[in-house]
């Protein structure tokens, strides 16, 4: 039976579980199969590093309140986040890594940083 390397299509020969033909096609395909994936990773992950620059440049202090509309002036996408952190008295903290928002009334965000544990 015979067996063709899954990236150039090269006749193989060799060991029965040979895939490649050499360490190039191996790269060159696992490279391939990986790069749909991390597109969307990378363009989410560029959104997230944007949000938390915005929340940065907003909040020199650690703790800021201003208008929403301000941060989606600068490009602030609501929609990504990091994680949430919820308080006791029910509060929903939306986190880009360290850098945080908390939705108040009268379209006003309280801005926060999480401290060192």
């Amino acid at each position: 039976m015979e067996r063709f390397c899954l990236d150039c299509g090269t006749l193989l020969k060799g060991r029965i579980d040979k895939k490649f033909c050499d360490d190039q096609c191996r790269s060159h395909y696992n490279n391939h199969v990986k790069a749909d994936d991390s597109l969307d990773i990378r363009s989410i992950n560029q959104i997230l590093k944007k949000n938390r620059s915005i929340l940065k440049s907003l909040n020199p202090d650690g703790k800021n309140k201003v208008k929403r509309k301000s941060l989606m002036q600068k490009g602030f996408d609501f929609t990504y986040f990091t994680h949430t952190y919820s308080t006791q008295k029910g509060s929903l903290y939306y986190f880009c890594y360290e850098y945080g928002y908390l939705n108040l009334e009268n379209e006003e965000v309280l801005l926060v940083r999480r401290g060192e544990k």
